[in-house]
């Protein structure tokens, strides 16, 4: 063969150049090859030493919520609920809101809606081994059967008062609140606004406790806004959006004027705050638009000036007092604004006036637009409902009313609105002994209810009154064989019935399913 022809090498060869050029790189980089992150060989202390890693450092203009994190997470609590079995959801905890979803949580991870509730693997056992249905089952009524429902929350004054979603806790008995540091604490529900979705808690020990100030300004659509809170049961979870529109109806309440956010939310989310960049609750995480029930992108929160206003009534009073006028309203159409004459389409219609209420009392008829209220003009019929809700009974309003193609001024001051004069009953308000655990209202005050009794506008939850079956709706007609209209008289009984040394008083309740008695203890 030709010596100048190439010859392939041999693969024994060429496996023992690679090792021959593998062992000169290595001699030639020394340590240097251990400081480039080379694995050193297991023989010999002086190779097996691991070299630190290098400390966080965070590049100047990189954006970065970390800081505000640790200011607010403190504050930022998970509720934890026990929940009779009757009372829980079979939609697994998520509450519609008029086709929006709430996003509160019954269960851990991967529960359905609390142990041995319907559809829950341990239910065909709950019914063999003496549950409802099985072979106790006609044996008299059976004991409770309790879940867990989660939500959020947190707090907003160092002495132990905690705002969440009233969804959370309305069906609750005891209520635990988790702090991020670990501690669980007992908490008492002090009041809740349903009409709002909100309520306030006061924890049973003493603070001081972290907490977060409710934010004074409105944000703007597009600014940044970071929620924390408990989703799917694992609390201190932290997500970061933009506010995607202000002022949404949803449908979940008369009142809504929701902020939109597109942090994901998700179900636990409940009471949780929002905040701004300068660590400020500027919305409460309280419903979310889902067809699976999972984040999507599109979430609401109950915007601060709301909260603000309900939480100091409820720490106050222990419920919300609205203003009312007496009118029945619709929107000003574009048709409607064009026949009375209006530039444009803004403001209420009254469609009628009741009989008794300011409105009337002022000379509001049916006709009139409204279209300002202390010079504030109003924009539609739902602004007109916020704004009058607003303002406490017996505040004075002068109103804008286009009326025969002019404008004219009628002054006015609000009543109560009729179903919100609730107040909670107490079975000793000298002595403090307890209360029964409810909150009443007349009948006659509540659409729908009758004329006689008085209303069970709401029972605290683990109160006598709850503990013996008393829902809200129910009426109380009779007290200690006494008729009753108002819930004076029902106070009223009550110290006559203590004063004679009895130790329960009598309530014949009309109920959904007939009438029933119910005796309540009133030591």
């Amino acid at each position: 063969m030709d010596k100048n022809s190439q010859t392939p090498a041999s693969p024994r060869t060429n496996r023992r150049k690679s090792l021959l050029l593998g062992a000169v790189a290595l001699a030639a980089l020394g340590t240097a090859g251990v400081l480039q992150g080379m694995v050193a060989p297991p023989y010999g202390p002086a190779y097996a030493q691991q070299i630190a890693p290098a400390p966080a450092v965070t590049v100047p203009g990189q954006a970065s919520f970390a800081d505000l994190v640790d200011r607010v997470k403190p504050a930022v609590v998970s509720v934890q609920v026990k929940v009779a079995i009757d009372n829980v959801r079979n939609d697994s905890g998520m509450q519609q809101f008029g086709g929006q979803q709430g996003d509160e949580q019954f269960g851990g991870p991967g529960m359905g809606p609390g142990m041995g509730g319907p559809g829950n693997p341990f239910e065909q056992f709950f019914r063999r081994f003496g549950g409802e249905g099985g072979p106790q089952g006609g044996r008299g009524a059976q004991p409770r059967r309790f879940g867990e429902a989660q939500g959020s929350g947190f707090f907003i004054s160092q002495d132990g008062y905690v705002v969440t979603n009233n969804h959370v806790v309305e069906k609750g008995t005891d209520i635990h609140v988790k702090m991020d540091d670990g501690r669980s604490l007992t908490a008492k529900v002090i009041g809740t606004d349903p009409k709002t979705d909100l309520a306030l808690l006061k924890v049973n020990e003493d603070g001081p406790f972290p907490y977060v100030p409710l934010a004074g300004v409105a944000p703007r659509v597009g600014d940044w806004v970071v929620a924390v809170g408990n989703p799917f049961g694992l609390g201190g979870t932290v997500t970061a959006g933009i506010v995607s529109a202000r002022g949404r109806d949803i449908g979940a309440g008369p009142y809504d004027d929701f902020i939109q956010v597109d942090a994901p939310i998700n179900k636990g989310n409940s009471g949780g705050p929002t905040f701004n960049l300068s660590g400020q609750v500027v919305g409460v995480n309280t419903a979310i638009a889902s067809p699976s029930g999972g984040n999507v992108g599109i979430a609401f929160a109950i915007p601060s000036e709301t909260v603000q206003s309900v939480v100091e009534q409820l720490k106050d009073k222990g419920a919300v007092s609205r203003g009312y006028i007496g009118v029945q309203i619709q929107p000003v159409t574009a048709d409607i604004a064009a026949s009375l004459g209006l530039d444009k389409p803004e403001g209420a219609i009254v469609a009628r006036v009741e009989d008794t209420g300011p409105a009337a009392k002022a000379g509001l008829k049916a006709g009139d637009a409204i279209v300002a209220i202390d010079g504030k003009t109003v924009s539609d019929a739902r602004a007109l409902s916020r704004e009058i809700a607003g303002h406490a009974p017996g505040s004075k309003l002068n109103l804008s009313v286009w009326r025969d193609g002019k404008t004219e001024k009628v002054a006015l001051t609000l009543a109560t609105m009729p179903g919100e004069k609730t107040a909670a009953l107490d079975t000793d308000a000298a002595g403090g002994q307890g209360k029964l655990g409810l909150q009443l209202a007349p009948a006659a005050s509540v659409g729908g209810a009758g004329k006689d009794g008085v209303v069970v506008m709401g029972v605290q939850p683990g109160s006598p009154a709850e503990e013996r079956g008393l829902k809200t709706g129910d009426v109380i007609v009779e007290a200690s064989g006494r008729k009753v209209e108002r819930p004076a008289d029902i106070t009223k009984v009550i110290a006559e019935v203590k004063k004679e040394g009895r130790k329960a008083v009598l309530f014949r309740l009309k109920t959904e399913d007939g009438s029933r008695f119910v005796a309540l203890p009133v030591a």
